[in-house]
């Protein structure tokens, strides 16, 4: 460059020399140093150029996994001696950091496999681990034998024998199905409970109103909270109750009351776990995760069910809605999609009787009950009591 009459610049002779040093370290053969005791061999730098996240972030997460196993562990001693334990909320990066885990794609593979035909000599033994694991108690079930059951999938769905699950008659609102209830009471300030100390939004779970002749309430007023909006009679109150449905329960649920559906509205989203540990870490949980929004009236006014999705619970099934389509490969973040089943040719919805059939899960997940009713409803339950299909959850 100097016979060109270019000065080379600061810059190129830096990088020049730098990339001859570490073309030198990477030709640095395997030495051993002697430290007077014993050898210690180091590997050349070249080495260091290789190193690949993965394991790293196996390692941290293995660590972080340990570590909030162990926080579970103390909360369980501690809930043992009858002591409160407030709720420790997950932080903003903690909950990205778990959305980032493709539990979608995850739960979708996991749906594929629950579909395989298992072959015959495999199926007792599959089956047998699956009970023993959670708890199954298959005396209930209209089909005992395990070998009927030709995939995981059909075995997670099997019917119940007819008196497995009497319906009361004596209260307006049953369990719409087997559970564990995790909380339940008045709405309050448009915040729900989710456990007991850590709420979410009303609005946010249930969508904004759309202004809609075929909506089971009138058009949203501004001067209203979204709980005011809701209750559609004068001197009743909104109510809730939250039913958690794990891996070993009948994972059918039926209509809790007799009304009528006229709206559906699915929100794509996460699916996270939603057992009660995740509901007491993360705020919103249920906000987060796809759900399906059934929304109607009863004899007292608004009356809504959400069936909530869950990890490896990509499949929300309602019985009479066969364009709901849930865990799409692909969606938009805080999309949502409505469906009316009021039309010109039936202007009353979809009429459901109290322990009708309503819909499945293909593994445990949760349902939520949001509703008005006078002030004088009483819940007949305890927050932490297992409850099944077709027992009271309350009445006038």
């Amino acid at each position: 460059m100097w016979i060109l009459g270019i000065k080379p610049s600061p810059c190129h002779c830096d990088y020049t020399a730098t990339r001859h040093f570490l073309g030198a370290l990477q030709k640095l053969p395997l030495q051993a140093c002697n430290t007077g005791v014993r050898k210690v061999h180091t590997a050349p730098l070249r080495t260091l150029f290789l190193l690949r996240p993965v394991p790293i972030l196996l390692a941290a997460g293995g660590g972080y996994a340990g570590y909030r196993q162990y926080e579970k562990y103390r909360e369980r001693q501690l809930e043992k001696l009858g002591l409160e334990i407030p709720p420790k909320l997950a932080s903003h990066w903690e909950v990205s950091l778990y959305k980032s885990v493709p539990t979608r794609l995850l739960s979708r593979a996991c749906g594929r496999l629950n579909q395989v035909e298992l072959p015959s000599w495999l199926r007792r033994p599959v089956y047998s681990l699956y009970i023993w694991t959670f708890g199954v108690n298959m005396t209930e079930a209209a089909v005992e034998d395990l070998q009927h059951y030709r995939n995981l999938s059909e075995f997670f769905r099997r019917k119940l024998k007819p008196q497995a699950r009497p319906v009361c008659g004596l209260h307006s609102v049953i369990s719409p199905s087997d559970g564990k209830i995790l909380t339940f009471g008045q709405v309050k300030n448009s915040e729900v409970e989710q456990v007991k100390g850590v709420t979410y939004s009303l609005e946010s779970f249930l969508g904004p109103r759309a202004c809609t002749e075929d909506l089971p309430f009138p058009p949203a007023s501004s001067c209203d909270s979204f709980r005011n909006q809701l209750v559609t009679r004068e001197g009743n109150e909104l109510y809730h109750c939250v039913i958690y449905l794990a891996p070993g329960d009948y994972h059918c649920f039926h209509s809790p009351t007799d009304w009528t559906v006229s709206h559906r509205r699915h929100f794509p989203g996460s699916l996270m776990s939603v057992n009660p540990g995740m509901a007491r870490w993360i705020k919103e949980l249920f906000c987060h995760n796809e759900r399906v929004v059934l929304t109607g009236d009863w004899k007292h006014g608004f009356f809504s069910l959400t069936a909530v999705g869950a990890t490896n619970v990509g499949s929300i099934r309602i019985h009479f809605d066969q364009d709901l389509h849930t865990n799409s490969p692909s969606y938009s973040k805080g999309s949502y999609n409505d469906l009316s089943f009021v039309t010109h040719a039936n202007k009353e919805g979809i009429p459901m009787r109290k322990g009708e059939p309503l819909g499945e899960f293909n593994l445990g997940s949760t349902i939520v009950l949001i509703f008005e009713a006078p002030k004088d409803f009483n819940f007949r339950l305890k927050a932490g009591q297992k409850i099944l299909f077709g027992e009271a959850l309350g009445s006038l």
